[in-house]
């Protein structure tokens, strides 16, 4: 924690500021969890230690719920798992993850109190937790997490009060954790420096998990699981951090509604403030200086809603080809529920193996991404990736190779080169690369030996 420090944010509360210049990429602090959890969904697909998916898991031989890579990564947990480990025994099975996160927040507590290292500069109990915010629904909700709870952890020496509080501070400071390729959301944790760090909608900052080393045999010698806070470009000193809470690829009012409704407050950041390329986000379709009616836009956009209600769910090509067909005399190439569309189409078509059309898609919805999103946002270096994959799957080595080197400049300043994804990356980059260098010597050689290896790689799908 040596580049920042606290200070106070005004209406915010505490914040966190920078000590000293900081430069793109560069790594602000590391954290390691105070506790985390696996989702209950995925308890038997991702390691509960370093949350990394994997296959033919190992299963705990005792509560026979959690699950992990090997032993090492078992001997790692146990600290962490052992009072869990009893807790779902006598219980016969497994709470929810809110109840699980809850009772390894309060054992570390009762363990450690609620400042564990000398880096970290506030004590859990000191985390807000907006127990006086929250709707009816929420505390109805939080009075049936405390009796789960109390279930659960029946000896516990803490009463529903102090136990309430815990679920609040949870409920508005948890941080979600990915897998190690960043593609799926697996679980959450609590980082008490993290929560510091104040919301802004177009950040200076990103979070990355870093899901550590376990290699070693001896699990003294592991890394653990962390986030890293990493700077998008120059920071000055004594400027203030900051990250997002939601997804910048929403207009304002939707932003400042999710804000409202999980976090309990009013974004009054200058992109909310200033509607920050909201008009691109619902832009319509401009011919020759003519615009459609605003009659015309409404009737597109609200069929464009209940077709994405239809496509997400059920990944169906036809209607998303036929929605994008309405659409795109209509609205924008910037436009959120057209970008929605190609987003999902050009995935569904890759799956399938029609990386032809699906590249024509990821083409347009990263077109539409670049004008949108911060140039070192990680959400846009991830989809320059796979649009550069399906490009290169489809034989446009040439825009492939180009996608790909560009995601990898983002992806080095939002992940760093030791992240799984980046290092992912860099393999493909040096392949396509060498395959660029045939095309320009020879292109029928080229697309003999593309053929190939597509025939190899369709007879070993994991390949694609």
């Amino acid at each position: 924690m040596d580049n920042v420090e606290l200070f106070d944010a005004g209406e915010k509360g505490k914040g966190l500021r920078t000590t000293k210049d900081l430069k793109a990429g560069e790594v602000v602090f590391t954290e390691p969890s105070f506790a985390a959890v696996v989702f209950d969904s995925l308890s038997q697909q991702v390691c509960h230690n370093c949350f990394r998916r994997q296959v033919n898991l190992h299963r705990c031989a005792q509560c026979k719920f959690a699950h992990y890579c090997d032993r090492t990564c078992q001997t790692a947990c146990w600290d962490e798992h052992k009072q869990e480990c009893a807790a779902i025994r006598n219980k016969g099975k497994a709470p929810n993850e809110n109840v699980r996160l809850a009772a390894r927040v309060l054992w570390r507590v009762q363990k450690d109190t609620g400042i564990v290292s000398d880096s970290q500069l506030i004590s859990v109990d000191q985390l807000q937790d907006h127990l006086a915010d929250m709707s009816t629904d929420s505390l109805k909700e939080l009075k049936i997490n405390v009796q789960n709870f109390l279930d659960y952890c029946p000896n516990t020496k803490h009463g529903s009060e102090y136990i309430s509080h815990i679920f609040g501070i949870i409920n508005c400071n948890g941080f979600t954790l990915s897998d190690q390729r960043g593609l799926q959301a697996v679980g959450v944790g609590l980082f008490p420096n993290l929560c510091l760090v104040n919301h802004d909608c177009w950040p200076n900052c990103t979070i990355i998990l870093n899901h550590g080393n376990q290699s070693s045999l001896n699990a003294t010698l592991h890394s653990k699981k962390r986030i890293e806070l990493r700077a998008l470009g120059k920071i000055a000193e004594n400027e203030e951090l900051t990250v997002s809470y939601v997804d910048f690829l929403n207009v304002s009012a939707d932003r400042q509604r999710a804000l409202k409704h999980q976090y309990h407050f009013d974004c009054m950041c200058k992109s909310c403030s200033e509607h920050f390329k909201d008009d691109l986000k619902m832009a319509a379709k401009e011919t020759d200086g003519k615009k459609p009616s605003d009659e015309l836009v409404k009737e597109v956009q609200k069929y464009s809603l209940e077709c994405l209600a239809k496509i997400e769910a059920a990944r169906v090509v036809k209607l998303s080809r036929e929605c994008l067909e309405k659409q795109e005399p209509v609205l924008g190439d910037t436009h959120l529920y057209k970008l929605r569309v190609l987003s999902v189409a050009s995935e569904v078509l890759s799956y399938q193996h029609n990386f032809s059309e699906a590249a024509g898609y990821a083409r347009r919805m990263v077109e539409g991404y670049t004008k949108l999103f911060h140039p070192n946002n990680a959400q846009l270096g991830m989809a320059i990736m796979r649009a550069g994959v399906t490009h290169w799957h489809a034989g446009l080595i040439e825009v492939g190779h180009g996608m790909i080197c560009k995601a990898y400049a983002i992806l080095m300043i939002t992940h760093g080169a030791t992240h799984p994804i980046t290092q992912d990356l860099e393999s493909i980059r040096m392949q396509t690369e060498m395959e660029l260098k045939m095309f320009k010597k020879n292109e029928n050689d080229y697309h003999s030996m593309r053929e190939a290896a597509l025939l190899l790689a369709c007879s070993q799908p994991d390949l694609l």
